[in-house]
């Protein structure tokens, strides 16, 4: 939709295809896939629903992972969940997801999402009852991007139907759309709380508590690496039919996709984790005491810009700002639900 002029400067669906972060490229070809199959009948969507009982006594474990692929039937809703779906997720992976241990990279995005599936379905056992919640997830992991997004983008641009608005309300503009049209919100309401969870979690309790108590897992640092996950390239091949640099076991360079890295010089500085809250010459332990005066509110002002109005008044720092990264949602209207994935 909104790329669609940059297939041709890309070389095509294909070069477009592979341009996408691979987290946001394989959840995106994954939906399509899954939604366009269940609609031919390849597979029927009742097969692709979470249900436990069903895992449990007949082992069908794919539906731990099905039901946030599939978006719906084919209409309009549909599209536009796969689009929200696509620019959401390419805005947050391609703009540097929180660090949780590798840098703000691919591997800290895969585990963000690992997060809000885990939390999602754990949630869904505990309010399914009395909550009108499907058992497709696809949109709850959609505002879960799209609120961490907003968590560290807050003063970047963004509209809905064309009206302007900023990025740490751009959630809550879309919640209080669909309030007001009547549509289903409640896995929009999940997706915002597992998002605020996490934040938690990952921004405010290293700051407030002194504690990280969120890790990317090593296994996902050693697929990779640290920071945006590159594909190594082909080696180059030499005279006698033997790539450069093989000598008879892959080899992987320092840095390369796969490795953590050099090892880090121990008088250096520790790396922060987390977003840094535009602080800047101001010692931790200070914010940590005026921002845990603040108690845990959700959905208030956000703690980043407390803290920097804080900061205005008692020192006379500079701030940094987080690059915007342009304009997101757009000027479609949501409509209610109309059958198994319906939702957009």
């Amino acid at each position: 939709m909104a790329d669609a002029r940059q297939l041709d400067d890309v070389g095509g669906p294909e070069a477009w295809f592979r341009s996408l972060p691979v987290i946001t490229r394989y959840w995106f070809g994954s939906a399509v896939v899954t939604t366009v199959g269940a609609n031919f009948g390849i597979v029927g969507p009742r097969k692709l629903i979470y249900s436990f009982d069903l895992i449990k006594s007949n082992f069908e474990i794919w539906r731990l992972v099905t039901p946030f692929m599939y978006v719906g039937k084919f209409e309009l809703n549909t599209l536009i969940g796969l689009f929200m779906l696509y620019q959401f997720s390419k805005q947050y992976e391609a703009g540097g997801p929180y660090n949780t241990g590798a840098g703000g990279g691919t591997a800290d995005y895969a585990f963000a999402l690992l997060f809000a599936i885990v939390v999602t379905i754990a949630s869904y056992h505990l309010l399914g009852s009395f909550l009108p919640l499907a058992p497709l997830f696809v949109r709850n992991l959609v505002f879960f991007v799209l609120y961490i997004w907003s968590k560290r983008n807050p003063n970047s641009n963004a509209n809905i139907w064309g009206v302007p608005i900023k990025g740490m309300y751009l959630p809550f503009g879309y919640l209080a759309l669909n309030v007001l049209l009547g549509n289903p919100y409640f896995d929009i309401l999940s997706g915002i709380l597992v998002g605020h969870l996490y934040y938690f979690l990952v921004d405010v309790v290293p700051l407030v508590y002194g504690k990280d108590l969120i890790h990317t897992p090593q296994f996902m640092i050693d697929t990779f690496g640290i920071g945006e996950y590159v594909p190594p390239a082909p080696a180059a091949p030499v005279a006698g039919g033997r790539a450069m640099g093989a000598g008879g076991n892959n080899v992987r360079r320092l840095g390369e996709p796969g490795r953590v890295g050099a090892p880090r010089d121990p008088a250096a500085a520790a790396p922060r984790r987390g977003h840094d809250w535009g602080v800047r010459g101001w010692d931790r332990s200070n914010a940590r005491g005026v921002v845990s005066r603040l108690g845990f509110f959700p959905f208030r002002m956000s703690r980043q810009l407390f803290t920097r109005q804080m900061a205005n008044i008692f020192l006379d720092n500079s701030f940094t700002k987080d690059p915007s990264l342009g304009r997101t949602g757009g000027g479609i209207r949501m409509r209610g639900a109309s059958s198994l994935g319906g939702y957009y």
